[in-house]
């Protein structure tokens, strides 16, 4: 059976509704042109869905919020790690399971009947148009598959930080794929990880300022050329250290792309 495109659907804006569409133009560093999780160093820029599966559990088109919805893909090649190639040349890389959540809860008796079959996200690696009635090609395993639990995707991203440069808390969200509802969930994640052997200093929250609980951040960052600021809080009598965000920001839109 020819592998092809059953519909195409974007976001424009938050929270909006699925707007269906005969065409999409993927663009590698970025993802859906003008669609909403357009983002350069997310794992998570377009939704793919098999046709196959909602089906099986009688949900229309559009109704998972995917982008791309396709047939004819066997379930064992739909996998993290997967190359779908576009007859435009455009391709995507598969990188992990998107997971079920309480926005699709009223289509289903229970989430668990949709395990693994919500989805699967992935990066745009080669820029290209697609359409609605095209065929495509699928190689399973062309890819290391991205971790399902988001806390080995969190120690994955950090590593990958060089020397004299810092991250934020919005930018790891980002980074690992995960909705923004995870900003409560850095700060548990930082203190899991500061007894081990990774580079937490180079971690900032939202703002800039360093983290209290990191030993040693502010030397840390000093010895690798970052220059860190103080900011006097009179009313609670505490000196916060920060670091300027736009100056030392590392962001590298190449992450997902080999």
């Amino acid at each position: 059976m020819a592998l092809s495109i059953m519909h195409l659907f974007t976001k424009v804006k938050l929270g909006s509704a699925m707007v269906e569409l005969k065409t999409l133009n993927l663009k590698v560093n970025s993802g859906i042109e003008g669609d909403i999780n357009a983002d350069p160093i997310s794992p998570r820029q377009v939704l793919i869905v098999r046709y196959e599966d909602i089906f099986d559990l009688s949900i229309k088109p559009g109704e998972l919020r995917e982008n791309i919805l396709v047939k004819g893909i066997e379930f064992d090649n739909f996998i993290p790690g997967s190359l779908l190639t576009f007859e435009s040349g455009a391709a995507i890389r598969l990188t992990f399971h998107c997971e079920p959540c309480k926005r699709i809860a009223h289509l289903l008796e229970s989430l668990k009947s949709i395990q693994c079959k919500r989805g699967i996200l992935g990066v745009v690696i080669k820029s290209g148009q697609i359409q609605v009635g095209s065929n495509f090609q699928v190689k399973a395993n062309e890819f290391p598959a991205l971790s399902e639990n988001p806390y080995k995707r969190f120690l994955n991203f950090i590593i990958k930080i060089p020397s004299g440069k810092i991250v934020t808390y919005k930018q790891i969200i980002k980074g690992i794929g995960v909705d923004n509802s995870y900003l409560r969930a850095i700060p548990i994640y930082l203190k899991k990880t500061s007894a081990a052997d990774y580079p937490v200093h180079r971690i900032l929250d939202s703002k800039g300022y360093l983290i209290t609980y990191v030993s040693q951040q502010k030397n840390k960052l000093e010895n690798e050329g970052i220059k860190v600021f103080s900011d006097a809080d009179l009313l609670r009598n505490l000196n916060k250290n920060f670091v300027e965000i736009k100056d030392y920001l590392w962001e590298d839109s190449t992450l997902y792309l080999e």
